[in-house]
């Protein structure tokens, strides 16, 4: 029965399948068997995982037990500072991780809270108040304007009813329904007219319905399901790190092991290798990554709050940074979902009205001038008619959230009470000087016969000093039969079929704008006739002409996705509303480039995945899609290796938000369901500020890989002096205290501060990195490499030259040791401004980053405390160090960063000197 197109049935057929009296409903005992069968109407959390599990989980990670293991390791050596850092680093993360899957869990909840909390409902004859929960398929519901809809209805009475359903499908404005049967099989959500919606609201009328789907059956129910059935993606950034961790333990116990053995095989003792082994593995793994990593993002976070964005998992920022694609939803986000009368045509005249949104400022322009509407009969008439037949109102109020200016004054914005469309006309009228207000003294409305989806019009009677007046509005192409006369250049003649026909072709080409066309007419109404029907006053009515409304863009967004483009990122439209709607916004915005491919939900179900992976690539506009073709469209841009961003208000976009890589919530017209799901809240509702999110990701990742580089050169460095001397038969040329001390002073504070480097000025002219690309891509591994063989090739340098001038005494060794280990701190604090630049450290200010210069400076004092501090100096096997021997220090740390700048500077010669060499060829045509 659930598989049954309850829009197709007719309401004897329903009442007969589902064995139910319209007139008496379901008795009590029915109903009792029903709840029993089919449960209660409510949303089910599926299993949940208790939070002390969900704690405990975040310790299974293969680098978590490491690190364990290597603070247990750490405390045995006695080094207890070490071994705390490791736990606080531990702790740290895994608290993190906790919050962000415990508040993933939330999002169902937050979908419960769109069930209503009680149904009237037909029992026994009588319509009583239930718990909604209670309801059952059978089930007899009234509804009101203002009830949320407890279930999925079949409407069997429908008068004068819209419901609002925007959250669910998608429609920007609020649909008219019905109670007749449909005969179309495969129809979109957004045009079964007959069906209401669990968690949908009532905006208009009064309906009955019979319910035929509930909990976890009804459309809500399925969006839960999704959402419980969608696994979060992992981010780029975790994955490469996570392939990094394991890749450096590997590598660092198997080199750690080759220096144990060779320093044992060359007569050095047993024990004392065994501690330098452990100490270097230690040192090696960089167990600060991680946390480096978090203090990274958590800055990002910071900054992205000043530009409007709330990042709700840390991650998330990094994943944007390399977006190839961002789905978009159009009401709200690319528009600013507030009706807007763009364009008028009267009398076979074409105008066009200034001005945005429900604030009543703007002109009405004719052939690019202004027009006085008070000279103009026509125009007046046609906003008289506007106000009038007119029942919602636009108000301005104190806003939540004021803009941010140099007056602290509290702001004011326009808001509409009422139905969008109604609400468009009246910003039309207000704006020209015909406000419902001020039309309050002239006209005292009788009667009103209100719009209604069968008959498509609306007609209001009012009266005035000069007797009375009819006022209607409705569908171009009913009312034109309706109307006998027609106002043609400020007169009213006979309506002939010659302009009709001209009225039709008008609206038929606004309808191809993707407007949303209204007619207007009246009539005056002689003291002898009768209003006591529609029949009475609609009809010999004066066609006046027509309007068309748009959701408009914002003005911003156009902008922005141009800088998408040009940063390599494509924009998709993904909507449940109409096809011909999208599109227009769409080539208004430039999301359609010449080619690109516009795809309705009803196409997009006669695919199977491989066809829609062919032609996704192509395809930027989707409407009237469901949650289901949402999360199809998000999969197969993943297939195609796409990292993906998707942007969402309604309940409908959550499952698709949670499936994307990073999921983008509206944080004012947002549904708490969207935001639950989501891993980054835009709290202006600005798709701009995704731009903004973009540059800050990318930014952050490269000062990732920055401080990657920094840590893995230095490692490399302090694991090749140790390999190289013990094959060389040398003595050890850092004891395990003072390897112990380079990690803490090297991999600390420099690695924190280059996570707040500033971002290189072309940062935003790239394309987006591939999500299989390497973290040690664009030379990064042979930066790492390269650097990492010259700082331990010249640590070993001065050693060897140091140990040379007094081979065999214990202080000198000693000695030689101390020079050893200042030039490894020493070669490393001036690596880590080479680590700045991705061309060399010529090419940027070393003093740009204050933080990092601090973090310098501070690592060299903990350096020279070791050194000259005579308490640590027994602790940490020290001397001081005479001039001399600092000279040796300063030439052999810097060797490394001299060659490889002269070696960069060198490449960009060669390079420009290819190019400048390269013959100018002029182009020719194709042969």
């Amino acid at each position: 029965m659930e598989q049954k197109n309850w829009h197709q049935m007719g309401t004897s057929e329903l009442i007969d399948m589902l064995s139910i009296s319209p007139e008496k409903g379901l008795t009590a005992s029915e109903a009792a068997q029903r709840l029993e069968e089919h449960g209660r109407n409510e949303l089910s959390e599926g299993k949940r995982v208790s939070p002390i599990i969900l704690f405990l989980n975040q310790f299974k990670d293969f680098m978590v037990l490491v690190l364990m293991g290597a603070t247990l390791i750490s405390g045995l050596l006695g080094e207890y500072l070490d071994a705390i850092t490791i736990i606080a680093i531990i702790v740290i993360n895994a608290v993190l991780g906790f919050v962000q899957e415990f508040r993933a869990e939330r999002s169902l909840s937050a979908l419960k809270e769109l069930s209503a909390p009680t149904a009237k409902v037909m029992r026994g004859s009588e319509w009583v108040t239930i718990p909604a929960k209670e309801l059952v398929v059978g089930d007899i519901v009234g509804l009101e304007s203002g009830d949320r809809i407890p279930a999925d209805l079949r409407l069997i009475e429908a008068n004068s009813c819209y419901a609002e359903e925007s959250a669910l499908t998608g429609e920007s404005v609020p649909v008219g329904k019905h109670a007749g049967a449909i005969d179309d099989e495969d129809l979109p959500l957004g045009d079964q007219r007959n069906i209401g919606f669990m968690g949908t609201m009532l905006t208009r009328g009064t309906a009955k319905g019979v319910v035929v789907r509930t909990g976890m059956n009804t459309e809500m129910g399925k969006i839960a399901d999704l959402i419980q059935q969608t696994e979060s993606m992992e981010t780029p950034l975790q994955h490469r790190l996570e392939q990094l961790g394991k890749l450096l333990i590997i590598v660092a116990i198997g080199l750690t092991i080759m220096v144990v053995v060779a320093g044992i095989l060359h007569g050095q003792p047993p024990y004392g290798m065994f501690l330098a082994g452990v100490s270097l593995a230690v040192a090696a793994i960089p167990e600060g990554l991680p946390a480096i990593v978090t203090i990274a993002l958590a800055l990002g976070v910071q900054r992205m709050i000043k530009r409007k964005a709330i990042v709700r998992k840390l991650p998330s920022v990094e994943t944007l940074g390399c977006a190839s694609v961002i789905c978009s939803d159009k009401t709200g986000t690319l528009t600013q979902n507030k009706m807007t009368v763009t364009h008028v045509w009267l009398g076979g005249r074409q105008l066009e009205v200034s001005g945005e949104g429900y604030e009543p400022v703007g002109s009405i322009f004719e052939d690019g001038k202004a027009i006085d509407v008070k000279h103009d009969l026509s125009v007046k008439r046609l906003l008289q008619i506007g106000a009038l037949c007119n029942n919602a109102q636009v108000v301005k109020v104190e806003a939540e959230e004021p803009k941010r200016r140099k007056s602290k004054e509290p702001q004011e914005e326009w808001v509409l009470k009422g139905d969008p469309t109604e609400g468009a006309l009246a910003v039309l009228a207000a704006k020209l000087g015909s406000s419902a207000k001020s039309l309050e003294m002239l006209y005292k409305r009788e009667q009103e016969f209100p719009f209604d989806s069968e008959r498509k019009r609306m007609s209001v009677v009012v009266s005035h000093q000069g007797g009375r007046l009819v006022c209607t509005k409705g569908a171009p192409d009913l009312l034109m039969e309706l109307c006998n006369y027609v106002l043609w250049d400020g007169k009213v003649v006979p309506f002939t079929q010659t302009l009709k026909r001209k009225c039709a072709d008008a609206g038929e080409a606004m309808a191809q704008s993707a407007l949303r066309v209204l007619g207007l007419a009246y009539r005056d109404l002689r003291t002898t006739d009768k209003c006591d029907s529609e029949q009475d006053v609609e009809n010999q009515l004066v066609f006046v002409g027509l309007t068309g409304m748009i959701d408009p863009p914002r003005r911003e967004v156009k902008d922005a996705i141009a800088t998408c483009r040009r940063a390599g990122i494509k924009t998709v439209m993904i909507t449940g509303d109409h096809q011909l709607t999208a599109e227009a916004i769409a080539g208004q915005l430039g999301i359609m480039p010449r080619g690109g491919i516009a795809m309705s939900g009803k196409q997009l179900e006669a695919m199977n995945d491989d066809q829609l992976d062919r032609l996704v690539d192509n395809i930027y506009v989707y409407a009237r899609v469901s949650p289901e073709h949402k999360l199809r469209i998000i999969k197969s841009l993943q297939r195609q290796g796409h990292v993906v961003a998707m942007t969402g208000d309604g309940v409908n976009d959550a499952p698709a938000i949670k499936a994307a890589d990073i999921g983008i919530a509206m944080g004012i017209t947002g549904t708490d369901v969207s935001k639950e799901a989501s891993a980054l809240v835009l709290s202006d509702d600005n798709f701009s500020t995704i731009v903004a999110a973009i540059e800050e990701g990318r930014g952050i990742y490269e000062n990732i890989r920055k401080f990657i580089r920094y840590l893995l050169a230095s490692n490399v460095g302090e694991i090749l002096v140790m390999f190289l001397a013990m094959m060389a038969g040398l003595p050890l040329p850092l004891v395990p205290i003072q390897i112990l001390w380079v990690n803490l002073v090297t991999d600390g504070l420099p690695a924190m501060a280059l996570g707040v480097d500033q971002a290189e000025k072309d940062l935003m002219q790239h394309k987006p990195r591939t999500s299989k690309e390497s973290i040690f891509a664009r030379r990064l591994g042979w930066k790492i490499i390269s650097r990492g063989i010259l700082i331990g090739v010249c640590t070993l340098g001065a050693f060897w030259i140091t140990l040379m001038e007094a081979p065999g005494s214990a202080d000198h060794l000693m000695k030689a040791q101390t020079v050893a280990f200042a030039t490894l701190v020493m070669a490393q604090l001036i690596h880590v401004f080479d680590c700045r630049s991705s061309r060399s450290i010529f090419h940027r200010n070393p003093l740009q980053n204050k933080y990092l210069v601090l973090a310098v400076l501070s690592s060299l004092l903990l350096m020279l405390g070791v050194l000259y501090i005579e308490a640590l100096q027994p602790i940490f096997k020290t001397v001081p160090l005479g001039f001399r021997e600092w000279c040796l220090v300063f030439v052999a740390a810097g060797i490394p960063t001299f060659l490889m700048g002269i070696g960069s500077v060198m490449s960009r010669s060669n390079k420009n000197k290819t190019q400048s060499k390269t013959p100018y060829r002029p182009q020719t045509a194709a042969r």
